[in-house]
């Protein structure tokens, strides 16, 4: 109030005035002036303070009923009512988001306008995961990019000794390592008219629906056959890595050699991975004593069960089918156990609008960064297409 700033200004002169040292000034006088601007000044600010509490009460009445809790008082702001309102407002009409929801953003680029509501970022990751075969496989982290994970490649050996014997000490060398990189996965989409009409917890499904199979397809697709160069390194990346099986025809052999290759160490958990065509190239084979190679079990959850000789198969469009067309030296299926791979990734999803001049549409950015690497290959056993 201008009332405080001309009592801070006259207590102020009188402050230099002391400190002047002037003889001709009235102490007394001085004296009881300070005293009537404090008491002033006590009662000025008594009275905001009770202004300023009417003004929590009533906003508190408004926004809260009686026995009800808020996202905003458990200290997580964009999960409240009213920023996922302000969200959908925002990506539907362009409207800004409110200031107060935006003063913690420091951290993102500037050209971001918004982040993803928790509510709706879980139900992308949800949907994700649901989505494809491959992403709830994989080993999950959250590491600092550029961060140097180290690796050991030797394993301490235990000896038989006699009684009161010692035996000699192992260093576990950490010989390797591994670094996460940062990679930005994009999906561009646009809101229809008919979004702009809905309530937000439709439009929160809706816009879920419209980026998930996207990002769910682009992130099967680099763990199978990323190039590690802008995305994240698949598994199929390196020719050199795993074993690898040259095949002419699919027969019965096939699996008992590929099973050959897979070290018993790494039984557990390995599954085969190929297209729906080439396991169905396998349903119908016989061994000799007429078992049948490929099983189909239709569980109390109506999703079929695909094994090949007791083991999972899991299937996949981000691979090769085996047909007489198929390049030599391709790979169309291999086994794996997946929890080798692990997937670096941060869903804290920011989305940015603008318009594209050129068609009138209105662009909604999705960003999402993460990265992925195998982190051990002795579980990989390839089938290739054999040379003429």
């Amino acid at each position: 109030m201008n009332r405080l700033k001309e009592i801070a200004e006259r207590k102020q002169e009188i402050r230099s005035l002391l400190e002047k040292g002037d003889k001709n000034i009235n102490l007394d006088e001085i004296e009881k002036e300070l005293r009537e601007l404090d008491e002033e000044e006590k009662e000025i600010r008594r009275r905001q303070e009770i202004i300023e509490g009417m003004n929590d009460s009533t906003q508190t009445t408004k926004r809260q009923k009686p026995g009800e809790t808020t996202n905003r008082a458990n200290g997580n702001i964009y999960d409240s009512e009213e920023y996922r309102n302000a969200f959908m407002n925002y990506v539907c009409r362009g409207v800004p988001i409110p200031k107060e929801y935006r003063a913690d953003a420091v951290t993102q680029t500037t050209d971001i306008g918004a982040l993803v509501p928790p509510v709706t970022l879980n139900k992308i990751i949800e949907k994700i995961e649901a989505y494809g075969m491959i992403l709830p496989l994989v080993t999950r982290t959250a590491y600092k990019t550029g961060m140097v994970i180290p690796t050991a490649s030797v394993k301490p050996v235990a000896t038989w000794v006699a009684e009161g014997a010692g035996s000699e000490k192992q260093k576990k060398a950490l010989d390797g390592t591994i670094t996460f990189g940062h990679f930005k996965l994009r999906c561009a989409v646009a809101v229809t008219l008919e979004t702009d009409q809905m309530a937000y917890s439709a439009f929160e499904t809706t816009l879920v629906n419209n980026i998930v199979e996207a990002m769910a397809k682009a992130l099967e697709t680099a763990i199978i056959s990323g190039t590690g160069s802008g995305q994240p390194t698949g598994i199929l990346h390196d020719d050199s890595k795993g074993a690898k099986l040259e095949v002419s025809s699919l027969d019965y052999q096939t699996l008992v050699n590929a099973e050959a290759e897979l070290p018993m160490e790494y039984e557990n958990g390995a599954v085969w991975c190929m297209t729906k065509k080439t396991f169905m190239q396998f349903t119908g084979m016989v061994d000799k004593n007429g078992q049948p190679i490929a099983r189909v079990n239709y569980g109390i959850g109506g999703k079929p069960e695909r094994i090949l000789l007791g083991r999972t198969a899991k299937l996949t469009n981000y691979i090769d089918t085996f047909n007489a067309s198929l390049e030599a030296g391709k790979v169309f299926a291999f086994l794996y156990n997946f929890a080798d791979y692990t997937l670096n990734t941060n869903f804290q999803i920011g989305i940015k609008t603008y318009e594209d001049n050129d068609t009138d549409d209105i662009i909604r950015k999705m960003i999402m960064v993460c990265d992925g690497k195998p982190i051990v290959y002795d579980s990989l056993v390839k089938l290739v297409k054999a040379g003429e």
